[in-house]
């Protein structure tokens, strides 16, 4: 089957709309608004409100869908990534750049990250480690920070950078390729911070890494189901998962829970929950069962107690 849809103007992209039942009070508004945000970017945001005609087999708006709406989720989402990338930021810094840090040279020194001794052999394939160094390499020559150049000048004779210098330059993904495939006690140390098992925080800092990158390069997040799913504290050591208010792990309500969870601990006095509940007042019209959010969801103990 070929492709077989013509490109549109705007004006006849508003026009496609308003005649499939999208309710319009402005149309030089609506073409404004497609200039700016394309109507494929869009389409993401009304899918939730089309329906099939019986009679005709057509696409439609379900009835009294307003362009308001639909301008309210995108408007929604767009400042919800901003959101979370902030706090990501955060997470990033205090468990990679700081407590990983910290525990791991300690025991193995500021360059015991170059040695693959110092790594998981069960986990982490010798090619993969060569990988990672090389990362690393491309990582510091590409940098023009200036910390970089005092260090070459002072320490000439050192080929790496300590740990605490190189996790400045390395991106989330590489930090969680390294912590991921460090020796256990080094993981469990680190989790032990937070309240949890090693396993269940690595669930989550890998699902973090998708939805930041995916909030990094404008992806919609708002209805987005889950490719990487977090792992849930069992319900023996940590109820408040599961009850009264059951977790339904593949929807960004449970990384919004995630994020408020690890700031709690990072960030105490920051009530990340404040403003996330104040961009949702200032749009009440966004479907919040999309996000997996649960209908008693203001009854979660994770959402209340931390």
């Amino acid at each position: 089957m070929r492709y077989q849809k013509r490109p549109l103007s705007f004006q006849q992209q508003a026009d496609l709309l308003i005649s499939r039942g999208l309710i319009v009070e402005d149309r030089q508004e609506l073409m404004d608004y497609l200039s700016r945000v394309s109507y494929y970017r869009l389409s993401g945001y009304w899918f939730v409100f089309k329906q099939i005609d019986p009679l005709t087999q057509e696409e439609k708006f379900k009835p009294n869908t307003t362009f308001d709406q639909i301008k309210q989720q995108y408007e929604f989402d767009r400042k919800l990534r901003l959101l979370l990338l902030g706090a990501i930021e955060r997470i990033e810094v205090a468990i990679f750049r700081t407590r990983m840090v910290e525990a791991y040279t300690l025991q193995y020194g500021a360059f015991g990250y170059t040695e693959y001794r110092n790594y998981n052999p069960r986990k982490f394939q010798p090619d993969a480690f060569s990988r990672l160094m090389g990362e690393i390499s491309e990582d510091q020559k590409r940098s023009n920070e200036e910390f970089i150049q005092r260090y070459r000048l002072k320490y000439a004779d050192e080929k790496y950078l300590p740990m605490w210098m190189v996790t400045e330059l390395m991106s989330f993904g590489s930090l969680l390729t390294m912590y991921r495939n460090f020796p256990m006690d080094i993981k469990r140390k680190i989790a032990s911070d937070f309240g949890l098992y090693s396993i269940v925080l690595d669930s989550w800092l890998l699902s973090l890494n998708t939805i930041r990158n995916a909030c990094a390069h404008h992806a919609r997040i708002w209805n987005r189901p889950l490719s990487t799913i977090p792992k849930l504290p069992d319900l023996a050591n940590d109820p408040r998962w599961y009850s009264p208010v059951p977790m339904q792990n593949n929807r960004i309500f449970t990384i919004l829970i995630i994020v408020q969870y690890l700031l709690a601990f990072i960030a105490p006095l920051d009530k990340w929950e404040s403003s996330l509940e104040d961009l949702m007042m200032d749009y009440p019209q966004v479907l919040l069962k999309p996000m997996g959010f649960p209908v008693n969801w203001r009854d979660c103990p994770l959402w209340t107690s931390l």
